[in-house]
């Protein structure tokens, strides 16, 4: 299983996925209207410690050592295991009877189940 991110991290990574490597304080920074900065300091130590950032010098450079798309992939499949009992059909179907789809989206979901085939 990957790396597991709460949302409080996930906010973190989406700057670093955004900027690319960041110092620690521009990070505070970009968050500062959620938290303050000895918050954004401990959540940064958080991802350190789980192997999702890298911590480099000078100046506490923080390095992203996953990706969006393994995070996104990560959290759709605690999603499926979780919430959907490991059917992702029972998401799928979860998912078109909320709302109705652009015919984009419906020709984008064939094209990636064709994909799959």
């Amino acid at each position: 299983m990957g790396i597991k991110l709460f949302d409080s991290e996930r906010r973190v990574m989406e700057v670093l996925w955004q900027r690319g490597d960041t110092t620690a304080r521009e990070i505070a920074l970009q968050l500062a209207d959620i938290w303050n900065k000895n918050t954004t300091y401990t959540v940064i130590k958080k991802c350190i410690a789980k192997g999702a950032v890298e911590r480099r010098e000078p100046n506490f450079l923080c390095h992203a050592l996953i990706g969006r798309e393994e995070s996104r992939e990560q959290a759709a499949a605690e999603l499926v295991d979780q919430v959907f009992e490991g059917s992702a059909s029972l998401l799928f179907a979860s998912l078109l009877s909320g709302r109705p789809l652009p015919a984009e989206e419906i020709d984008e979901l064939k094209r990636l189940i064709e994909e799959l085939r």
